[in-house]
């Protein structure tokens, strides 16, 4: 990684602008290299996003040294979802390009809190805008739990 962390930026780019501040999040968890924050288009309650706070576009350009902590990130925040929200299963995606569905060109894992019989499929990401009440809501239930952690 060139430089400290969170110094590489995409001018357009949605997410490094969210790192930036110039831009709104519901944000759960940060540290020096990543940033975690609930899903806009949530496919189900507690969809969060974890991204290095680099730019990065995909796995590809990522950096051994990087992967790390956002895998560290992921599955603490994944934990915390968990604990928040009692979900039958917990999901973690990753796509890279068009062909899979890749809609943010900055690296992320989503976090996908599932149920039984949900009906939720990865493929229909993008479809239905959240609501920010309840994506707050759900933010601060998150952020409670990593609190305690």
């Amino acid at each position: 990684m060139a430089g400290p962390a969170h110094k590489l930026r995409e001018p357009e780019c949605i997410f490094c602008k969210i790192v930036d501040g110039v831009l709104p999040c519901h944000k759960v968890y940060e540290d020096e290299h990543t940033l975690a924050f609930m899903d806009i288009f949530p496919l189900s309650p507690g969809h969060a996003l974890v991204i290095p706070k680099d730019h990065h576009p995909d796995l590809f350009a990522m950096t051994d040294a990087l992967l790390g902590p956002v895998m560290t990130t992921t599955r603490k925040v994944a934990i915390a979802i968990a604990k928040a929200f009692g979900p039958d299963g917990v999901n973690l995606f990753q796509a890279n390009g068009p062909a899979a569905g890749q809609t943010v060109f900055h690296f992320h894992m989503h976090i996908l809190p599932r149920r039984f019989g949900d009906g939720v499929l990865a493929t229909n990401h993008g479809q239905r805008a959240g609501d920010h009440t309840a994506l707050a809501g759900e933010a601060q239930k998150v952020r409670g739990i990593l609190s305690d952690m």
